[in-house]
């Protein structure tokens, strides 16, 4: 059975950062890549960044790059979001996701972590 847990979420000021961690089990790790999504009340689910398990290559949505950084604990089946500068338009509920490196869409997704940040 696979699973995504979030965790790290919460409250920041304007400029701080927050980590956030994806714990992922029952996957086949080198064939799957990690995503992070955010919705905001009122919008849209939007990507933000994905991983490779294996490689490691990432990819940004242009609106985090430079801010935001992905990476990968292979030993702990855990993936990490790393935010700073933060903006108060990144406040959203923030969703790890993972999808098979040959699929078109992500299958498994977690329960989400709030990150509110305040101006």
């Amino acid at each position: 059975q696979v699973q995504l847990v979030e965790s790290g979420g919460g409250l920041a000021q304007a400029g701080g950062s927050v980590r956030l961690s994806c714990a992922a089990s029952g996957l086949t790790f080198s064939s799957y890549a990690m995503g992070w999504f955010r919705q905001a009340p009122g919008k849209e689910r939007e990507f933000v960044a994905t991983i490779r398990w294996s490689g490691g290559r990432q990819y940004y949505a242009e609106f985090v790059k430079g801010r935001f950084t992905f990476s990968i604990d292979e030993a702990k089946n855990t993936v990490y979001l790393q935010m700073n500068s933060l903006k108060p338009e990144d406040t959203a509920v923030y969703y790890c996701a993972a999808k098979r490196v040959t699929g078109p869409t992500y299958d498994y997704w977690g329960q989400g972590t709030q990150v509110t940040v305040s101006s």
